[in-house]
């Protein structure tokens, strides 16, 4: 690993991944970061009042606090993707039936995606956490097409139902901001948090 800053993230202390998002753990890894996986089990629920962005934050950190009880001595990282239409926050579908609600209400508009993502050192329990945003672009999508897509049973897992790196990237007209931070982790965002954390 060449570059300073990736290279400190791994050197300091184990990495840990505290999400079991294999999107997430595929993007660490397209960085050539070496680390384990930790997943806890949180409630993905946020106060009342937050706006996107602060509830993207307050779930990344929970995460990775939640996780930092199994960890004398490392870097956690943890982060939370939450899809936003008309001011309402769109989480997973707990079925097919409300999958294909959810790409009924996104097909033709434009929408925003937030990830919230934090980095947590312990013993110190020294945290920094930053948040992305990306406006994304549906074209209008057939009652079949959206039917076909969430027959294919890539949208149960993901927030709005749908996933931007799979069959669903055909229907989308176009992004504003950041593609990883669609998939779920804006790793130029990450990587320009990461400078001044691990600079010293």
């Amino acid at each position: 690993m060449d570059n300073p800053i990736l290279h400190k993230l791994m050197a300091e202390r184990p990495l840990v991944l505290a999400s079991g998002s294999p999107r997430r753990k595929a993007l660490l890894e397209m960085l050539g970061l070496r680390f384990t996986v930790h997943v806890s089990d949180v409630a993905e629920d946020a106060p009342a009042g937050l706006s996107p962005a602060e509830t993207a934050v307050y779930l990344a950190e929970k995460k990775a606090h939640a996780s930092a009880a199994g960890f004398s001595k490392a870097t956690l990282i943890a982060a939370d993707t939450i899809v936003v239409l008309d001011g309402e926050i769109i989480g997973k579908p707990a079925d097919r039936s409300e999958a294909i609600a959810m790409l009924r209400r996104l097909s033709g508009r434009t929408h925003r995606v937030y990830t919230g993502f934090s980095i947590l050192k312990t013993p110190e329990m020294q945290c920094v956490s930053d948040v992305d945003c990306t406006a994304v672009t549906f074209n209008e999508m057939t009652e079949a097409e959206i039917k076909a897509y969430v027959d294919t049973g890539s949208p149960m897992d993901k927030a709005g139902a749908y996933g931007i790196q799979d069959q669903s990237a055909v229907f989308i007209n176009r992004i504003e901001g950041c593609f990883y931070n669609v998939v779920g982790f804006p790793l130029a965002r990450f990587y320009q948090t990461c400078q001044p954390f691990f600079a010293e």
